[in-house]
C-alpha cells in the first residue's frame, strides 16, 4: 500500500513551496508530491520526478517527517571523526599551555609530537594530515612568536643558540600573536657538525670562537669518526676558515668546497634548521654554561638517531656535484659528511 502524504499540507502549498524553492533538485521533487496530490500515480509522479516509485516513496517519508526541508540533498555523514570533544578541548589546553622542555622533549609543539600525546593520554591514533585538518577546524594556525622579554615572567628561561635567539612559528588561534621568551643579551657559542648520510653517523664541537683553529680542531674530530680504511670528502661552503692556509686536514679527508651562494647544497644547513626549531629556539638561557649544556644535548640527541640524519642528509643534487667533483680531483671510495659551523 502507498504512504499516505501528510494531511496538513495540499498541492497548492507544495507547489507554492516548489516556486520558492532556489533548489532544483528540491523543486522537481515537491512538483511530483504535488501531483500526488492532486490524485496522479506513484508511477506517473515518478515520472515526472525521473526516477523510479522507490524513490518517490523515499520523497514521501522524508516530507511527512520534515516537510519541504527534508527534500533538500545534504552531504553525507562519512566516517564518525577520530576526536571527539573531549580530545578537542584536552588539545586546546595543552596547546594554549605550551610543552615542557623537561618533560616533552621540545620546546614547541610539532604535529608529530601532538600525534604522540593523543596516543600516549586516550590511546587515540591520528595520522599528521588529519590532526593539521582538527586543529585548522579549531581555528589553530602556525603563527609567528612575537618577542616577550625574558624577565617578563619569574621561570621563563628559553632562547637560541646565543642569549639573543630567534622566535619560531607556533600553533596558536587564528587572528592572535603568540607570544615566545626573548633576550637582548649577547652570549653564545659555536656548534661544528659534519653527518654522513649514507651510514647516519655525526661528529660535533662546540666551540666558543669560530675560526681556523677552531677548524682544525673540528676537523681532528671528524677523522676520528671516519671507519679504518675509509676515505671522506668533506662538504662546505667557502667561509673563510673553511679554506684557510692554515687548515691542518687529516689525510682520510677531502676538502670540497661548494659552488658560492649555494646553501641549498649542504644538507647541514637543514640539520641547523632542526636544532634551532625543536630544541634551541623560543629559550632564554641563564649563563654561557647553560648555552653549552643545551648545545650538547641537541647535538647529541640528534647524533643518537642516524635515520633522522640519513632523512635530512640525502641530497640528490648534492651527491651529483659531490661525486663528479671528487671524480676531477682524483678522491675515491669515499663518504660524503657535509659540515658547516652554526
Amino acid at each position: 500500500m502507498p504512504i499516505p502524504l501528510r494531511a496538513d499540507n495540499d498541492a497548492q502549498m507544495t507547489r507554492a513551496a516548489a516556486k520558492q524553492s532556489k533548489d532544483g533538485p528540491q523543486a522537481r521533487r515537491l512538483l511530483a508530491l504535488a501531483a500526488i496530490y492532486d490524485g496522479a500515480t506513484r508511477t506517473e509522479a515518478a515520472q515526472i520526478g525521473g526516477v523510479t516509485v522507490q524513490i518517490v516513496r523515499d520523497w514521501v517519508i522524508k516530507s511527512n517527517a520534515l516537510g519541504p526541508a527534508g527534500l533538500i540533498d545534504r552531504k553525507a555523514p562519512g566516517q564518525r571523526p577520530r576526536l571527539n570533544d573531549v580530545h578537542r578541548a584536552a588539545l586546546t589546553a595543552i596547546i594554549e599551555r605550551g610543552p615542557t622542555h623537561a618533560i616533552h622533549g621540545v620546546v614547541r609543539w610539532r604535529i608529530v609530537d601532538l600525534c604522540q600525546w593523543l596516543f600516549e593520554e586516550f590511546r587515540v591514533t591520528v595520522s599528521k594530515q588529519t590532526l593539521s585538518r582538527e586543529l585548522r577546524g579549531m581555528g589553530y594556525r602556525k603563527l609567528s612568536a612575537r618577542p616577550r622579554h625574558h624577565a617578563q615572567r619569574e621561570g621563563a628561561i628559553e632562547a637560541r643558540i646565543g642569549q639573543k635567539n630567534k622566535i619560531t612559528r607556533r600553533w596558536a588561534k587564528r587572528g592572535t600573536r603568540p607570544s615566545a621568551p626573548n633576550d637582548q643579551r649577547t652570549a653564545l657559542t659555536y656548534i661544528f657538525g659534519a653527518i654522513c648520510p649514507k651510514e647516519g653517523k655525526g661528529a660535533a664541537l662546540v666551540l666558543p670562537t669560530c675560526n681556523t683553529e677552531a677548524m682544525n680542531l673540528h676537523l681532528v674530530e671528524i677523522a676520528t669518526e671516519i671507519a679504518p680504511g675509509k676515505h671522506a670528502v668533506l662538504l662546505l661552503d667557502q667561509g673563510g676558515w673553511h679554506l684557510s692556509s692554515r687548515l691542518v686536514i687529516p689525510p682520510n679527508i677531502t676538502i670540497l668546497p661548494l659552488p658560492a651562494k649555494c646553501p641549498e647544497l649542504n644538507p647541514q644547513e637543514n640539520v641547523w634548521q632542526l636544532l634551532r626549531d625543536n630544541w634551541l629556539s623560543n629559550r632564554v638561557f641563564k649563563s654561557y654554561e647553560d648555552i653549552l649544556d643545551h648545545c650538547c644535548y641537541a647535538r647529541n640527541k640528534l647524533i643518537n638517531q642516524p635515520w633522522r640524519i640519513m632523512s635530512i642528509g640525502h641530497t640528490e643534487r648534492l651527491f651529483r656535484h659531490a661525486y663528479r667533483t671528487a671524480e676531477i680531483s682524483g678522491a675515491a671510495d669515499r663518504a660524503a659528511p657535509a659540515s658547516d659551523p652554526v
